[in-house]
Protein backbone atom coordinates (compact mmCIF):
# COMPACT_ATOMS: atom_id res chain seq x y z
CA UNK A 1 0.00 0.00 0.00
CA UNK A 2 1.45 3.72 -1.08
CA UNK A 3 1.93 6.10 1.67
CA UNK A 4 -0.54 9.04 0.62
CA UNK A 5 -3.32 6.10 0.47
CA UNK A 6 -2.39 4.94 4.12
CA UNK A 7 -2.31 8.05 5.48
CA UNK A 8 -5.37 8.76 3.87
CA UNK A 9 -7.30 5.74 5.63
CA UNK A 10 -5.58 7.11 8.81
CA UNK A 11 -6.10 10.15 9.15
CA UNK A 12 -10.05 9.18 9.27
CA UNK A 13 -9.41 7.22 12.49
CA UNK A 14 -7.39 10.04 14.31
CA UNK A 15 -7.40 13.46 16.09
CA UNK A 16 -5.45 15.72 14.09
CA UNK A 17 -2.90 15.82 16.82
CA UNK A 18 -2.62 12.11 17.14
CA UNK A 19 -2.53 12.34 13.11
CA UNK A 20 0.72 14.08 13.51
CA UNK A 21 1.73 12.27 16.20
CA UNK A 22 1.37 9.38 13.26
CA UNK A 23 3.58 11.55 10.66
CA UNK A 24 6.29 11.87 13.48
CA UNK A 25 6.43 7.94 14.49
CA UNK A 26 6.00 7.31 10.22
CA UNK A 27 9.27 9.50 9.91
CA UNK A 28 11.15 8.53 12.99
CA UNK A 29 10.76 4.27 11.90
CA UNK A 30 11.75 5.09 8.56
CA UNK A 31 15.29 7.17 9.84
CA UNK A 32 15.40 4.11 12.38
CA UNK A 33 15.51 1.22 9.29
CA UNK A 34 17.46 2.77 7.35
CA UNK A 35 19.92 2.62 10.13
CA UNK A 36 19.13 -0.48 11.25
CA UNK A 37 18.88 -2.34 7.56
CA UNK A 38 15.36 -3.24 8.47
CA UNK A 39 12.51 -2.73 5.77
CA UNK A 40 11.83 0.73 5.45
CA UNK A 41 8.36 -0.39 3.87
CA UNK A 42 7.30 -2.36 6.39
CA UNK A 43 8.24 0.39 9.27
CA UNK A 44 6.70 2.99 7.24
CA UNK A 45 3.26 1.52 7.33
CA UNK A 46 3.23 -0.66 10.56
CA UNK A 47 4.13 3.50 12.00
CA UNK A 48 1.36 4.73 10.01
CA UNK A 49 -1.46 2.49 11.24
CA UNK A 50 -0.11 1.52 14.87
CA UNK A 51 -2.54 4.01 16.23
CA UNK A 52 -5.50 3.05 13.97
CA UNK A 53 -7.25 1.66 16.95
CA UNK A 54 -6.97 4.23 19.13
CA UNK A 55 -10.09 6.05 19.29
CA UNK A 56 -12.65 3.03 19.04
CA UNK A 57 -15.02 2.86 21.98
CA UNK A 58 -13.42 0.95 25.02
CA UNK A 59 -16.81 -1.39 24.71
CA UNK A 60 -15.97 -2.01 21.17
CA UNK A 61 -12.20 -3.15 21.69
CA UNK A 62 -13.12 -5.09 24.80
CA UNK A 63 -15.63 -7.02 22.58
CA UNK A 64 -13.17 -7.53 20.18
CA UNK A 65 -10.64 -8.80 22.49
CA UNK A 66 -13.12 -11.49 23.72
CA UNK A 67 -14.47 -12.75 20.56
CA UNK A 68 -11.01 -12.57 18.52
CA UNK A 69 -9.37 -15.05 21.77
CA UNK A 70 -6.96 -12.13 22.21
CA UNK A 71 -4.92 -12.36 25.73
CA UNK A 72 -7.25 -11.82 27.89
CA UNK A 73 -5.09 -10.68 30.84
CA UNK A 74 -5.19 -7.38 28.86
CA UNK A 75 -9.16 -7.03 30.08
CA UNK A 76 -7.21 -6.94 33.47
CA UNK A 77 -5.11 -4.20 32.80
CA UNK A 78 -5.56 -0.02 31.32
CA UNK A 79 -7.68 0.09 28.55
CA UNK A 80 -4.88 2.20 26.50
CA UNK A 81 -2.91 -1.02 26.59
CA UNK A 82 -6.12 -1.96 23.90
CA UNK A 83 -5.69 -0.19 20.98
CA UNK A 84 -2.43 -2.17 20.02
CA UNK A 85 -3.78 -5.15 19.49
CA UNK A 86 -7.24 -4.39 18.24
CA UNK A 87 -5.47 -2.02 15.80
CA UNK A 88 -3.40 -4.87 14.87
CA UNK A 89 -6.67 -7.07 14.33
CA UNK A 90 -8.62 -4.11 12.58
CA UNK A 91 -5.45 -3.17 10.13
CA UNK A 92 -5.67 -6.98 8.84
CA UNK A 93 -9.66 -7.26 8.69
CA UNK A 94 -10.71 -3.66 7.68
CA UNK A 95 -7.54 -2.56 5.67
CA UNK A 96 -6.29 -5.70 4.43
CA UNK A 97 -2.76 -5.61 5.15
CA UNK A 98 -1.79 -9.15 5.59
CA UNK A 99 1.67 -8.78 6.50
CA UNK A 100 2.44 -10.87 10.15
CA UNK A 101 5.74 -8.44 10.71
CA UNK A 102 3.97 -5.39 10.33
CA UNK A 103 0.90 -6.61 12.40
CA UNK A 104 2.78 -7.62 15.04
CA UNK A 105 4.88 -4.52 15.44
CA UNK A 106 0.95 -3.08 15.37
CA UNK A 107 0.15 -5.20 18.46
CA UNK A 108 3.52 -4.92 20.68
CA UNK A 109 4.07 -1.03 20.42
CA UNK A 110 2.92 -0.22 23.74
CA UNK A 111 3.56 -3.19 25.53
CA UNK A 112 6.82 -4.37 24.09
CA UNK A 113 7.17 -8.32 24.39
CA UNK A 114 10.30 -10.81 25.14
CA UNK A 115 12.42 -11.50 21.85
CA UNK A 116 10.90 -8.62 19.99
CA UNK A 117 12.50 -9.03 16.47
CA UNK A 118 13.64 -5.58 14.66
CA UNK A 119 11.14 -4.21 13.23
CA UNK A 120 9.05 -4.38 16.40
CA UNK A 121 11.59 -2.60 18.38
CA UNK A 122 12.05 0.13 15.95
CA UNK A 123 7.62 0.80 16.54
CA UNK A 124 7.99 0.63 19.73
CA UNK A 125 11.00 2.95 19.74
CA UNK A 126 9.52 5.34 16.92
CA UNK A 127 6.63 5.97 19.24
CA UNK A 128 8.68 7.08 21.96
CA UNK A 129 10.64 9.18 20.65
CA UNK A 130 8.80 10.88 18.09
CA UNK A 131 9.70 14.55 17.82
CA UNK A 132 6.57 15.77 19.29
CA UNK A 133 7.26 14.03 22.38
CA UNK A 134 8.55 16.45 25.38
CA UNK A 135 9.38 14.41 28.69
CA UNK A 136 11.97 13.99 30.55
CA UNK A 137 14.47 11.66 29.32
CA UNK A 138 13.30 11.93 25.93
CA UNK A 139 16.85 13.23 24.65
CA UNK A 140 18.74 10.62 26.13
CA UNK A 141 16.55 7.79 24.20
CA UNK A 142 16.82 9.63 21.06
CA UNK A 143 20.78 9.80 21.42
CA UNK A 144 20.59 5.99 22.33
CA UNK A 145 18.53 5.16 19.25
CA UNK A 146 21.17 6.92 17.01
CA UNK A 147 24.01 4.21 17.88
CA UNK A 148 22.19 0.92 19.82
CA UNK A 149 18.72 -0.25 19.25
CA UNK A 150 18.27 -2.66 22.09
CA UNK A 151 19.82 0.14 24.81
CA UNK A 152 16.87 2.18 23.35
CA UNK A 153 14.20 -0.02 23.74
CA UNK A 154 15.93 -0.76 27.04
CA UNK A 155 15.74 2.37 28.33
CA UNK A 156 12.31 3.10 27.28
CA UNK A 157 11.03 -0.04 28.84
CA UNK A 158 12.76 0.66 32.05
CA UNK A 159 11.49 4.34 31.68
CA UNK A 160 7.82 3.32 31.02
CA UNK A 161 8.22 1.16 33.86
CA UNK A 162 9.36 3.80 36.17
CA UNK A 163 6.83 5.93 35.10
CA UNK A 164 3.96 3.79 35.68
CA UNK A 165 5.07 2.52 39.17
CA UNK A 166 5.54 6.41 40.07
CA UNK A 167 1.43 6.69 39.66
CA UNK A 168 1.07 3.64 41.39
CA UNK A 169 -0.06 2.34 38.24
CA UNK A 170 -0.24 -1.47 37.29
CA UNK A 171 2.11 -3.26 34.43
CA UNK A 172 1.05 -5.27 31.93
CA UNK A 173 4.00 -8.75 32.39
CA UNK A 174 4.91 -8.53 28.71
CA UNK A 175 6.71 -4.74 29.47
CA UNK A 176 8.19 -7.08 32.44
CA UNK A 177 9.18 -9.75 29.79
CA UNK A 178 10.77 -6.95 27.39
CA UNK A 179 12.80 -5.55 29.90
CA UNK A 180 14.12 -9.01 31.57
CA UNK A 181 15.04 -10.61 28.12
CA UNK A 182 16.80 -7.14 27.09
CA UNK A 183 18.60 -7.08 30.39
CA UNK A 184 19.62 -10.49 30.41
CA UNK A 185 20.92 -10.37 26.44
CA UNK A 186 22.86 -7.36 27.77
CA UNK A 187 24.31 -9.28 30.54
CA UNK A 188 24.84 -12.75 28.37
CA UNK A 189 21.95 -14.27 29.60
CA UNK A 190 19.12 -16.11 28.03
CA UNK A 191 15.95 -16.45 29.70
Amino acid sequence: MERDKALQIVKEQLTERRYLHTIGVMETAIELAQNYNEDEKKAELAAIFHDYAKFRPADEMKQIIIEQNMDNRLLHYHVELWHAPVGAYLVKTEVGIKDEDILDAIKFHTSGRENMNKLEKIIYLADYIEPGRQFPGVDKARQLAKTDLDEAVLYAAKHTIEFLLSKDQSIFPDTFALYNDLIMKKEGKQL
